[in-house]
């Protein structure tokens, strides 16, 4: 290739396409590539629990606990007046030798604060087995 150096060079259109700014767009980024891939793909190795599905024993000895939407509490279908007397009858089971477990059923629409009211009415009783009662997904869906 040949150039032309001073005042008689000519006075046509240069054609040709630069490609040093691409060159060095294209080098920069396989850097980056290049040290960012091992970091996504060395990740730090943790033992993730695995999903178990255990269906609920029923058992006489276990206490069902119900929240509707309202927030009322119901002890195996029998309405619970307060928090206060849910902690007191959650006392007397509590003392047994085998403790009872508390099952929990929750209405969609209740409110979290409902829940955690008789969670924690269980945790001030000294309960020591609480479960979430739940319904199983729809089969193929």
């Amino acid at each position: 290739m040949a150039m032309s150096v001073g005042p008689g060079s000519g006075d046509g259109v240069v054609s040709e396409i630069n490609t040093t700014p691409l060159v060095d767009v294209m080098l920069v980024l396989l850097i980056i590539f290049l040290i960012t891939i091992p970091v996504a793909i060395n990740s730090i190795k943790v033992n993730l629990p695995k999903q178990a599905n255990q269906p609920r024993q029923s058992k006489l000895d276990n206490i069902t606990l119900s929240v509707n939407k309202d927030g009322d509490i119901y002890w195996n279908e029998m309405y619970v007046a307060s928090v206060d007397a849910l902690v007191d009858r959650l006392k007397k089971e509590s003392v047994r030798t085998t403790q009872p477990e508390v099952h929990i059923r929750g209405d969609g629409k209740s409110r979290y604060e409902s829940v955690g009211k008789i969670i924690y009415a269980c945790q001030r009783a000294g309960i020591a087995k609480i479960a979430f009662v739940t319904e199983p997904p729809a089969r193929g869906g």
